[in-house]
């Protein structure tokens, strides 16, 4: 596929000494106009070329979310890094929706749908994995050193992509994900809609199947708020831990008494984990 790499500057915010972008370009993965956030610290005036953290949010937010609400461009100013924020699905009135939250625009789960109507746009993991930083790689002063985190939905999707592309990423890191999709509410729900019903077809987008039977590793980090609304229903992270235990995989789980689903949380953990994928992009 021929990677288009006009794009087009929305907006330009000063922030700790660097820049917050957003731009709009037409994917030819996903066939339609996106929208994606990127913070350039402060080295790239020296010239340097900059490590990117790739930022996967969560059901019903857009790139924006992280960007405005984490606090994270202050540790990425100081360390040196990058951050991406892609949109969580394709949009536009072309694109397939549906009324529910969980499913449609909004709501892409970071995996290529084979089922109508949906595989016509969403094609979300190919467009994080492969069109997205070949895009950024061909515009921004960034190196092909890559990490990737996410929240929620964008968990489940950073942890998926990152252990089905291990040679990639230096190391993956998740707030609150959806561990066990093929498990739960959400899952199910997108999963039927984007894979069709045939579960086996589901295995490969679920983290805990992943990390259960993995075989090449990278370092990897969750944190889970302990009074999260969705933790026994949706979010399952014993199945994870499980899972690590089986492989030998070297994850870091940490239950945050007190917290819960939002971005209070993320903001009072996301220095914990930049500093984590610095020390790994940094190796």
């Amino acid at each position: 596929m021929t990677i288009n790499h006009v794009i087009e500057n929305v907006s330009v915010n000063k922030s700790f000494g660097g820049w917050h972008k957003q731009y709009s370009h037409q994917s030819a993965t996903l066939n339609c106009t996106m929208k994606f956030a990127i913070y350039l610290p402060p080295k790239i005036s020296s010239g340097e070329k900059v490590p990117v953290l790739y930022w996967l949010s969560g059901l019903t937010c857009t790139d924006e979310n992280f960007m405005q609400k984490s606090g994270a461009q202050r540790i990425a100013a100081e360390l040196g890094i990058a951050i991406v924020a892609p949109d969580t699905s394709p949009r536009g009135e072309q694109v397939a929706n549906d009324d529910g939250y969980d499913l449609g625009q909004g709501a892409g789960f970071y995996v290529n749908a084979t089922q109508a109507p949906w595989n016509r746009h969403y094609q979300m993991y190919d467009y994080v994995v492969n069109e997205l930083p070949q895009l950024i790689e061909a515009t921004f002063p960034v190196s092909e050193q890559r990490a990737i985190s996410g929240h929620s939905m964008g968990g489940h999707g950073a942890l998926t992509i990152g252990m089905l592309n291990p040679e990639r990423y230096s190391s993956m890191s998740a707030f609150s994900p959806i561990c066990n999709p093929i498990n739960a509410p959400w899952g199910k729900k997108a999963f039927t809609a984007y894979l069709g019903k045939d579960k086996a077809n589901w295995l490969n987008h679920d983290a805990s199947e992943l990390m259960r039977r993995a075989k090449q590793f990278i370092p990897a980090k969750v944190d889970q708020g302990g009074e999260d609304d969705f933790l026994t229903e949706q979010l399952q992270p014993e199945t994870l831990e499980a899972a690590a235990v089986a492989s030998g995989y070297p994850l870091s789980l940490f239950i945050r008494d007190g917290y819960d689903h939002s971005y209070y949380f993320i903001s009072s953990f996301i220095e914990d984990h930049l500093r984590f994928h610095a020390e790994h992009l940094n190796k």
